[in-house]
């Protein structure tokens, strides 16, 4: 009887034993999927394989970080891993994963391109997904209240009259870049606040300036106008609607400074939306916001220092993204009932 058990047991471990590194090479040795297109993925110096493996499963280029943790530990290879950023696909296994990531061969440089109206957070979420820097550092840089804590030695003067309190939002200037590897936060946004130094030409700030408007001004209002209305000529009419709101102490009430403050998208926010008390809601507070929005483009900065004087005081956005525009406030509400109701 004994024999007998003796022998089940030996069975059940070599079954199970058997069963687990098939299991174990199963996970290792199939990639996520068949995917073959690839993302950057950056190994920061000094983290660890934990902190490798979790970067790696949250991107979906490994299968499970228990497992790929435990491949390393019997292939030896915990301490090879070089810092760098590479070009990584799901269609990869667990063991060529590794070999890619101790193999020192990085991507020299990638192509990032800002969408026109992302916002410092936006961006921090792609940089992070493209491998380039993690949303949280970069964040951190871009909501600093001086440049200079970032960029050492660097002073822009269109920062001059930039509220001490506010970061840079609204001047990561959205364009393509090519980012070389390691580039840290504070060199990503400098190349986008060098780009912005350049696009805001000597013209357009003598422009603002005989407006009496401030750089600062300028940017907020085109962040507004970025994220209402999408083409150049509808851009100029809103802007000039803003700054004869602006001169008749009538609040600007636009949709999208309440969109920031709840963090929605909605063509219409609810009556509760536009109650809300925050300094950004222009239904509840007269004037600019705080400051920007977003990061607005060129079009929307010239649309701020060059608005279109009409005789429209309302417009909203239909559905399709197209703009209507209203002289009187009744045309404004038929246009509502019509487009948006």
């Amino acid at each position: 009887m004994m024999k007998k058990l003796f022998i089940i047991v030996v069975v059940l471990i070599f079954v199970g034993g058997a069963l687990g590194t098939l299991y174990y090479w199963n996970q290792i040795s199939w990639p996520v999927s068949d995917d073959t297109s690839t993302k950057l993925y950056a190994v920061r110096e000094g983290e660890g394989v934990k902190e490798i493996a979790q970067g790696l499963f949250e991107a979906g280029l490994i299968k499970s970080t228990f497992w790929f943790e435990t491949y390393v530990f019997f292939d030896g290879s915990e301490s090879q891993f070089i810092a760098g950023t590479y070009s990584l696909s799901p269609s990869l296994n667990s063991r060529e994963v590794v070999d890619v990531l101790t193999s020192g061969e990085t991507t020299p440089e990638a192509n990032i391109t800002m969408i026109e109206g992302w916002t410092a957070e936006d961006m921090g979420a792609y940089l992070e997904e493209r491998g380039v820097v993690r949303k949280d550092e970069f964040l951190q840089a871009a909501l600093v209240t001086d440049s200079r804590d970032i960029i050492s030695d660097v002073t822009y003067g269109f920062l001059a009259d930039k509220p001490d309190n506010q970061g840079l939002e609204g001047f990561l200037f959205p364009d393509t870049y090519r980012i070389y590897d390691g580039a840290t936060s504070a060199d990503v946004i400098k190349k986008m606040l060098d780009n912005f130094d350049v696009k805001l030409s000597d013209e357009l700030r003598s422009a603002a300036a005989a407006r009496g408007m401030s750089i600062y001004e300028i940017v907020t209002l085109a962040s507004i106008i970025e994220k209402e209305v999408r083409s150049d000529d509808d851009r100029a009419i809103a802007s000039g609607i803003f700054y004869a709101r602006l001169e008749q102490g009538v609040a600007l009430q636009s949709d999208a400074t309440v969109n920031y403050v709840t963090g929605k998208q909605a063509l219409q926010p609810t009556l509760e939306d536009l109650e809300t008390d925050n300094p950004y809601n222009t239904y509840k507070h007269q004037g600019l916001p705080p400051g920007p929005i977003c990061n607005p483009s060129l079009s929307a900065l010239r649309a701020a220092v060059y608005p279109a004087e009409t005789e429209y005081f309302y417009f909203l956005t239909k559905p399709d993204g197209s703009t209507v525009f209203s002289v009187t406030y009744d045309e404004h509400l038929e246009n509502k009932a019509k487009y948006l109701q």
